[in-house]
């Protein structure tokens, strides 16, 4: 049986390892617990450790306490500029002229970790086109799947 984290976090190329006896299924979401935790986990626990995300309808939604586990290591990132950073908080994609930097694979298909400037990580997404093949500024390189300003939105 494969792990949906473990899964997760390999389509990055990251080098983040987390051990699975410390990760807590609640339904359907998991939770990072530690050594003094472990032996108080009750079934009627609501939120315990800090939580990796969920899954829903078979498709793993990680939250961005996992994204940032994530970016803290080796992984595939794309730097963008500020204001790339602003449109891709607003829900836009990552077009060449916006990133400053790509670490990592950069893979049509692949997934990379968008950053800012000040080493936050904004959300993620999926690498549409190659940037070392891309001659047009305006080129759509990183579809957003996922950032920041989705979580802020529901937080209403």
């Amino acid at each position: 049986m494969t792990n949906p984290i473990t899964d997760f976090i390999n389509r990055f190329e990251a080098n983040l390892k987390l051990d699975t006896e410390l990760i807590f299924k609640k339904q359907n979401r998991y939770f990072l617990i530690n050594e003094t935790l472990k032996p108080q986990l009750r079934k009627d626990l609501f939120y315990v450790g800090a939580y990796l995300g969920k899954i829903k309808r078979r498709i793993f939604f990680p939250s961005f306490i996992l994204l940032s586990m994530i970016a803290e290591g080796q992984a595939n990132k794309t730097v963008v500029d500020k204001k790339t950073e602003w449109l891709f908080i607003c829900g836009r994609d990552v077009f060449k002229q916006g990133i400053k930097q790509m670490t990592g694979s950069k893979n049509k298909g692949d997934y990379t970790l968008v950053i800012n400037q000040n080493d936050e990580c904004l959300g993620f997404g999926k690498i549409l086109y190659n940037i070392d093949r891309a001659t047009d500024e305006t080129k759509v390189i990183v579809k957003n799947i996922s950032n920041i300003g989705d979580f802020l939105k529901r937080e209403k």
